[in-house]
């Protein structure tokens, strides 16, 4: 996703503004915003010289003839979404915004189709016993169960590699050697893979402290046991465009009251709400973060990523939420084990 701040536009801009800011940026196209960049629209070359040719001049406003009706995406849109409505309408670029419309950046379809390899880490959570599962993971890290045709891990590793993010940090323990014979440097599978072996289970962000020397830039944390089509550079693009220490992958969440809730003041009963549903948002174990809050984790003790949160809040930083609402599917149970491969082919 291309940054578009030195091609934004007010509608009040003249033809003159415009064909200098589209004339300057190597994308050929502004972005029409109003005040709280909001997206309004887009304007190309062919706009303005179709204005010129209804009798406007260099110096008329651009109000009238920037295209009102762009086709758009959205953070969550996966890659291939996007390519589908590209490839559709044929067309080379699409500006991407967030669920109250405002405009994040834009991405080139020529990218998407060839991405380049990008040197961001990806630290990928492998160590967990997977004691729920049962017999499933007696002799088989959780990481490793097929799902669909393959295991877990590695539509993971898959699924990054798609998006360009090659460099792979597995952190292991529970029967590591299952996973180091299976996937060994990587190359088989498009990407680089590197082992670091927690010596005892150092929870979802205590391992990250074996790492302090591998990660000088932005990087990606995921739970070896989870199945999504997130679009992960999106995830790292509004991890940098907002400037966050860390930022949390999250997932709405709802339950049902099975009975009348009574609401009581003072012994009084103030109301009865018949089966409430209550929402909320978790984490989804999936996580951007800064090189920064290395300096946060303790060495060699047990640290979870609620705690890693906690500490960035404490010092002020900034740690954001990003919505997914794309597939995901944490497997920790049976029966998530057996939905994963019910729903598997339809979703990869």
């Amino acid at each position: 996703m291309k940054n578009i701040q030195n091609i934004k536009l007010k509608p009040t801009a003249t033809i003159r503004e415009a064909l200098a800011v589209i004339d300057s940026g190597a994308m050929q196209i502004a972005i029409v915003v109003d005040n709280e960049d909001l997206l309004l629209g887009t304007l190309t070359d062919g706009n303005i010289r179709r204005g010129l040719l209804s009798g406007l001049s260099i110096d008329s406003k651009i109000e009238d003839i920037y295209f009102k009706t762009p086709t758009v995406a959205k953070i969550s849109d996966t890659k291939e979404d996007i390519l589908k409505v590209a490839l559709a309408k044929k067309l080379h670029q699409i500006p991407i915004i967030d669920e109250q419309n405002c405009v994040l950046g834009i991405v080139e379809i020529d990218e998407l189709i060839k991405p380049k390899d990008k040197t961001n880490r990806v630290v990928l959570m492998a160590g967990g016993l997977g004691t729920r599962l049962g017999e499933l993971t007696k002799t088989t890290p959780k990481p490793m169960l097929h799902v669909g045709n393959k295991p877990i891990l590695q539509t993971i590793i898959e699924n990054f590699a798609k998006y360009g993010y090659t460099n792979i940090i597995i952190s292991v323990n529970y029967l590591s050697h299952v996973i180091e014979e299976y996937f060994g440097d990587g190359s088989a599978f498009g990407v680089s893979i590197e082992y670091i072996h927690e010596k005892e289970r150092m929870g979802t962000a205590g391992a990250l402290s074996l790492m302090r020397n591998h990660l000088s830039e932005p990087f990606f944390v995921m739970n070896g046991d989870l199945l999504t089509n997130v679009n992960f550079e999106h995830l790292n693009d509004f991890h940098n465009s907002q400037e966050a220490l860390g930022t949390m992958g999250v997932r709405e969440y709802d339950f049902q009251v099975p009975y009348g809730v009574v609401n009581i003041e003072n012994g009084k009963i103030s109301s009865i709400v018949e089966k409430p549903i209550h929402k909320f948002f978790v984490s989804a174990g999936i996580y951007m973060l800064s090189p920064e809050v290395l300096s946060l984790i303790p060495n060699g003790e047990f640290f979870d990523m609620p705690s890693l949160f906690e500490k960035i809040i404490s010092k002020n930083g900034k740690a954001l939420s990003f919505p997914i609402h794309e597939y995901w599917l944490d497997i920790g149970r049976i029966n998530d084990y057996e939905q994963a491969n019910s729903e598997y082919h339809e979703v990869f």
